[in-house]
């Protein structure tokens, strides 16, 4: 084997960005080494102090787990959810005590933060308009990143533009705009891990060595603080988008926290879950409609005004991906661990179908927001499949074997919804863009079908 051929290199996740949203021009931290080597020194105390103060009863977790709050006006309405479209967000509630700030102390003094427009050896580093930034959560043997591409649909081009190290492996990635301290929309990331505390990054920052905030706290016998959060891995993350300080995480805890960004902690835990939680989306349309999926085997509607009010639907042994269908708002599709997809109606008790799509679990689960009809899925089977849904039953319309190996993720470009990124665990290829434009048969099936504008107007839908 080459020297120079990492022994794991890995994608575990994606998501990409609408155009128009990060900075033209990243602002820049500039560090000398001598402030490198002391924030680092600083990092791997606060590490070991950490790791050595893990001594906890439950009790102390649970009691710990919340911050008091103000009760809402409906008290089984926790967030109230039933008011969010009239709600004054004028006037930002700050962070408290959990969601933390990046602190370099004495250092903070010294750090040069570049806010001019870029020199002519830097003309490579402004994000244009056209621009889309994918996301990618990249394990490259003892190292973590998250790692910012950028995707240009019409120049054809797609590189790495920066970068971020990460303490831990990622295992999922959410963006949202909603930052407790600035009353402007931001362009955050969300990610979860290994580690059951969620950092949110500030994706207009480069060189950025601390998270804009995390959510959750590890317990520390030495500090006497308590946890609050998850007791385990973060499996995945959804943003509420009509909720905008709303963030659902579910975890390999066997829970769904949902995370109030202004108050910095979370104040709705879903319990009733028998394994790990997999998957979580929120409705696209309904702010206060929960999608999860969990390795007992079950896809979960919750109405989180009234969090124990929910439904299930079983595709066992294990759910790996959950999935609203934007375009018929009732309608949700499930992917399991032995390649089985289904597709359900909420108004009814069993699934409309189900199919067995690929060898392996369905990685990557994508209903079309724009293309009407069409499914896509990716498997660690190294296959990626598009299937057109507007039947009675789905019907294969193209497959391919992808470079990337086991087909780990997947994610849909939103301003060229057939441009497809996918992420495996293939050392000398483990990012790939695919254009569907390129396949005759996703044209021919597809190709006459005009692609549907999407709006972010919610609607009503009872659950």
């Amino acid at each position: 084997m080459d020297e120079n051929t990492p022994t794991v290199s890995l994608v575990s996740c994606m998501h990409f960005v609408r155009r128009g949203i990060a900075k033209a021009v990243p602002e820049k931290i500039e560090l000398t080494e001598k402030e490198l080597e002391t924030i680092i020194k600083q990092t791997a105390d606060e590490l070991r102090i950490t790791e050595a103060g893990e001594d906890v009863s439950d009790e102390d977790e649970e009691a710990g787990a919340s911050a008091p709050r103000e009760p809402p006006s409906n008290p089984d309405d926790e967030f109230d959810f039933e008011n969010y479209d009239t709600e004054d967000t004028s006037n930002p509630i700050g962070i408290g005590s959990v969601a933390t700030l990046p602190n370099l102390g004495d250092l903070s003094e010294n750090v040069q933060i570049r806010t001019e427009g870029p020199d002519s050896d830097e003309e490579d580093d402004i994000i244009k308009a056209t621009d889309n930034l994918l996301l990618v959560g990249h394990v490259e043997s003892d190292a973590s990143v998250l790692e910012v591409y950028i995707f240009n649909k019409d120049e054809g081009s797609f590189y790495v533009h920066h970068d971020i190290i990460l303490p831990w492996f990622p295992l999922c990635i959410e963006w949202l705009s909603h930052d407790p301290s600035d009353p402007q929309p931001g362009n955050l990331c969300a990610l979860g891990g290994m580690d059951p505390v969620i950092q949110v990054w500030d994706l207009d920052i480069e060189n950025c060595l601390e998270p804009a905030f995390k959510l959750g706290k590890k317990p520390n016998k030495k500090k006497k603080t308590k946890r609050v959060g998850h007791k385990d891995a973060v499996l995945d993350l959804s943003w509420n988008r009509n909720f905008s300080h709303v963030l659902a995480s579910g975890s390999a805890d066997n829970t769904v926290l949902l995370w109030d960004l202004d108050q910095g902690s979370p104040h709705t835990k879903l319990s009733y879950f028998d394994d790990k939680v997999q998957s979580v989306q929120f409705h696209p349309l309904e702010a206060q409609t929960l999608l999860t999926g969990s390795c007992d085997g079950n896809a979960r509607v919750t109405d989180c005004r009234q969090p124990e009010a929910h439904r299930n639907w079983k595709l066992p042994p294990e759910i790996e991906r959950v999935t609203w269908d934007r375009q018929k708002p009732y309608c949700f599709a499930m992917s399991n661990n032995e390649g089985k997809v289904a597709y359900v109606d909420c108004r009814q008790d069993e699934p409309l179908w189900t199919i067995t799509a690929h060898e392996k679990e369905v990685t990557g689960l994508i209903l079309s927001e724009q293309m009407p009809g069409m499914m896509i899925t990716v498997s660690t089977d190294g296959k990626l499949k598009t299937w057109d849904i507007t039947s009675t039953g789905p019907v294969q319309a193209s497959e391919s074997t992808t470079r990337v190996g086991a087909t780990l993720c997947g994610a849909v470009c939103p301003d060229a919804p057939l441009s497809i990124a996918i992420g495996g665990d293939n050392k000398e290829c483990c990012v790939q863009m695919i254009d569907l434009t390129d396949s005759e048969q996703v044209m021919n099936q597809f190709g006459s079908r005009p692609l549907v504008e999407v709006t972010t107007e919610p609607s009503a839908m009872d659950t």
